[in-house]
């Protein structure tokens, strides 16, 4: 490893560590709630909010830490190495068989340092709050399920990419960038039709006073809406939610069961009426270009610093060496950490614009508020979490901030 190179990694870990510990310091000490959150929600409820998302967040962050450490200890101890040369003697020097059993060795390790923070957080924690209505058999179905599709679709991914690096030994990241965004817009459009099914069931909304009501939403927002499908999360959970997916013909807007069952009809249009906006302003599409973007400049930065560590294995002819697969994922985990107040700024920008819009639509601003105090109670979101929290990692407005925009909106009308 160059000179330059060391301080391009320590640089990134030392980033990765003020932000980790800036994020655990702001997690137990989330400071005063804004005094205008008393208007909707008592004293008890930010509270339990509080102490529920504490432990959501204090989980992710160990998880995050614990994967780093295991990554640069595979790095720093030459063990990536050791592990690499030891899969090349396996298959008598073989490349790609050589790189397919590192690539299940080093997936299932690092799967297995996640495993607990994963079950504690989706499972025992779900539990305590009275949120999971999940067996223990049902989660690991779930679990496995998502590794299996995890593995294949990953391995693929690493193979190619491997693959390339040999094929185009200078121009691999822009060729893996172009086959990435050839895979978001695939992706984008098959996975309503072939992941989702995996793990939930989808009905057509019956007929009813909510089909009714999105027939009319759709003609308000000029919209042709083919599906509206209501999900069985009750299966799984008792959160409420809904969500925009699919590309082209795939195009649908999916209900969560519970918030049907659990929300009275004008909140209901007011979700529904917000995932329009985000099909009305193209919010899939552009959010899919941002992500070609991003794409382009991580593998590029990827390359860069791999040219710098590891000079002598890239000069040489043939694909990399298996072992860099650790640095390269290394590298992309500390940047995805690094760069996502990026993406959440601009999903909180869309988000903030459907609020508007579908406010537009129902003409209903005491539904929206009261949507958003019903789905911060019923859900235990963070009412107003500390801004550095929200800068971070927050995709979504607070929960207060979406009242108070409904609260403006509702004044100039």
């Amino acid at each position: 490893m160059t000179a330059k190179a060391g301080i391009v990694w320590t640089i990134l870990l030392i980033l990765a560590g003020v932000l980790s510990l800036a994020f655990i310091f702001f997690t137990l000490f989330p400071g005063k709630v804004p005094a205008a959150a008393w208007q909707y929600f008592t004293p008890a409820e930010v509270e339990r909010a509080r102490h529920y998302q504490q432990t959501m967040r204090l989980v992710s962050i160990l998880a995050f830490l614990a994967q780093i450490t295991f990554l640069v200890w595979l790095v720093a101890s030459t063990r990536a190495a050791a592990w690499s040369d030891g899969a090349l003697r396996i298959t008598g020097g073989r490349y790609y068989p050589a790189l397919v059993i590192y690539f299940v060795l080093i997936w299932l390790l690092v799967k297995a340092v996640a495993l607990p923070f994963n079950f504690y957080s989706s499972f025992i924690v779900q539990h305590q709050w009275g949120f999971s209505t999940q067996t223990l058999t049902s989660w690991w179905l779930d679990y496995l399920k998502g590794g299996v599709l995890d593995l294949i679709l990953s391995g693929t991914g690493v193979l190619l990419l491997f693959w390339a690096t040999g094929r185009w030994p200078h121009t691999w990241w822009a060729a893996a960038g172009l086959f990435l965004s050839g895979w978001l817009f695939i992706s984008a459009f098959l996975w309503p039709l072939l992941v989702a099914p995996l793990f939930n069931r989808f009905q057509p909304i019956p007929e009813g006073p909510v089909k009714t009501m999105v027939t009319q939403l759709a003609g308000r927002a000029g919209l042709k809406v083919k599906e509206v499908l209501v999900m069985d999360a009750s299966s799984r959970t008792t959160k409420a939610n809904a969500y925009f997916t699919g590309l082209g013909t795939t195009k649908r807007i999916v209900l969560y069961d519970t918030l049907l069952a659990d929300y009275p009809l004008d909140e209901v249009e007011a979700v529904i009426a917000h995932e329009m906006a985000h099909w009305q302003r193209g919010h899939i599409l552009r959010g899919l270009l941002w992500g070609i973007l991003a794409n382009f400049l991580l593998l590029g930065l990827l390359y860069a610093v791999l040219k710098l560590t590891f000079t002598y294995e890239i000069a040489r002819p043939g694909p990399y060496p298996p072992h860099l697969l650790v640095a390269m994922l290394l590298f992309l985990q500390l940047m995805s950490f690094l760069g996502q107040p990026v993406p959440n700024a601009i999903s909180r920008r869309y988000e903030t614009e459907a609020d508007r819009v579908a406010l537009e639509l129902t003409g209903n601003p005491g539904a929206m508020i009261r949507l958003q105090v019903d789905l911060a109670r019923k859900n235990l979101g963070d009412i107003a979490p500390p801004p550095f929290i929200a800068w971070l990692t927050a995709s979504h407005p607070s929960p207060l901030e979406r009242i108070q925009n409904a609260e403006r909106w509702r004044a100039t009308r």
